[in-house]
């Protein structure tokens, strides 16, 4: 017998720009610009970098009515599809469609009511793009969240269902739902929820605001890699107060590191202890520098003593086992040579250039 599919499998699968989302499509891994939305150079720029990165998907903040032009302009030579971030402003909404979005991030109870949401239902219909409804915990409806019958969880579920039911109530079915909080436990309960009301639904996942780097990505990993090991989640981001390439990698390393997508390189390297007799610590830091302009999906061990490798790391494609101001490469698990500890990193580097 076959394995059940995962709900990721089973959501409706829409397009933005060329990237499919849902419908067992890879997850696909999203950030956000935070140059001045008005400053067509410096958020090309950061998609260019963010690009390199590995982002798929990139989203820009529309603040305002006078930075439409912008928004064209970058949406016009992104390599990248580019979502219009809406929120209090129906027009808005509906330009960035018409003006080369290629999809709309809108929260439905900010933008206006109902009937202003239809007329951003009709444009992005006429354009041919998809709609995320965005829910957080910050801007429930007040009605619902008033509500004392229901739990955190509920009421993000039930606001995010109302919508998508007055969404496809009008015929409009490119959809894409995320529900976020910055609480990682109101985070798991709520995608959960979403998939088994919203089973057909394509979800971003995402912990909100969830601080520094540190921080943010800690708490990202826990809520985010729970719901992605049980197939949960069609896009995301992680959200963080720092630089957005800082996001796409901590996207890429916490899917590699559940086997759901690769990338570039992984890093296994020992905690050190009084066994070392190198500086294990700047070595690996040397390495995850080099490594990161190499596209290639390998694993690379730094491993301090014996006693971590090359057993330990084993099934690394490459790897050093250092000794005392030295150390041995292995590939594999087999010995490929031994270096001074100075030209480790050279020589590893080297390696990976013939995989």
């Amino acid at each position: 017998m076959g394995s059940a599919a995962k709900p990721n499998e089973l959501t409706r699968q829409v397009m933005v720009g060329a990237v499919p989302v849902g419908g067992g499509a890879p997850v696909a891994v999203q950030s956000m610009l935070n140059a001045p939305a008005q400053d067509v150079a410096a958020n090309l720029a950061q998609i260019e970098r963010l690009a390199e990165a590995g982002c798929e998907i990139v989203r820009m903040a529309i603040p305002r009515r006078d930075c439409l032009d912008a928004f064209a302009a970058v949406c016009e030579v992104s390599p990248l599809p580019v979502v219009a971030d809406v929120h209090f402003d129906a027009h808005i909404a509906i330009q960035a469609a018409r003006r080369g979005a290629a999809k709309l991030r809108i929260n439905p109870g900010n933008i206006g009511g109902l009937a202003k949401t239809d007329a951003v239902i009709d444009a992005a219909g006429e354009m041919g793009i998809p709609i995320r409804i965005g829910v957080n915990a910050g801007s429930l409806d007040a009605a619902l969240a008033a509500r004392d019958d229901l739990t955190l969880p509920e009421k993000l579920a039930a606001s995010a269902v109302d919508y998508v039911r007055h969404f496809e109530g009008r015929g409009f079915h490119d959809l894409v739902v995320s529900a976020k909080a910055h609480d990682v436990r109101t985070t798991i309960a709520t995608y959960r929820q979403l998939a088994s009301e919203l089973p057909h639904v394509p979800l971003h996942i995402g912990v909100t605001e969830a601080g520094t780097a540190f921080q943010g990505i800690i708490k990202s990993a826990c809520g985010l890699g729970v719901l992605l090991e049980e197939g949960i989640g069609d896009t995301l981001r992680i959200s963080l107060t720092d630089d957005p390439v800082t996001e796409v990698r901590a996207c890429w390393t916490l899917l590699a590191s559940l086997d759901v997508r690769r990338h570039g390189p992984e890093i296994i390297s020992c905690p050190t202890c009084g066994r070392c007799q190198v500086d294990l610590i700047g070595l690996a830091r040397q390495v995850e520098e080099r490594l990161g302009a190499v596209r290639k999906p390998v694993k690379v061990a730094v491993m301090g003593c014996v006693v971590n490798g090359p057993g330990e790391a084993a099934d690394a494609d490459i790897g050093v086992a250092c000794g005392d101001g030295s150390g041995v490469v292995f590939a594999q698990g087999e010995v490929v040579r031994k270096v001074a500890e100075g030209d480790i990193v050279d020589v590893l580097m080297e390696e990976i250039g013939k995989l």
